[in-house]
């Protein structure tokens, strides 16, 4: 089970902090991602990380202003995202796939919306 949340309204420029907190025995086994859906479009892939943390991967549009990290021992995969722009407005979903080659996200969390002002 995954539980997205911290999303909200911010200014352009601004940072936001989102969360996903997963449950089950075998998190573990499994890698972590965000994807977004703006109005209209389709939803994108925005970053993952797997559960060790010593592997990720960051989509072109968010790279160096998104962060993804995971804390191990609260289950959490956070989405830190900074120097917010109105075009990272999105609802924002965590999804989850097993670790293994051509694997798919099959478990995904409600979304979270982040609305940027400018």
């Amino acid at each position: 089970q995954l539980q997205a949340s911290g999303g909200g309204l911010v200014q352009a420029g601004g940072s936001l902090r989102l969360s996903c907190a997963a449950s089950g025995r075998t998190v573990s086994r499994y890698i972590l991602g965000w994807f977004r859906q703006a109005p209209g479009k389709e939803r994108s892939f925005v970053a993952s990380i797997n559960w060790s943390g010593d592997s990720t991967a960051t989509a072109a549009s968010v790279r160096g202003r998104f962060t993804i990290s995971r804390d191990r021992g609260q289950n959490t995969v956070y989405l830190q995202m900074n120097s917010l722009k109105s075009e990272d407005t999105a609802v924002y979903y965590c999804a989850a796939k097993p670790s293994l080659a051509g694997s798919s996200y099959d478990y995904w969390g409600q979304g979270t919306l982040v609305t940027v002002s400018s």
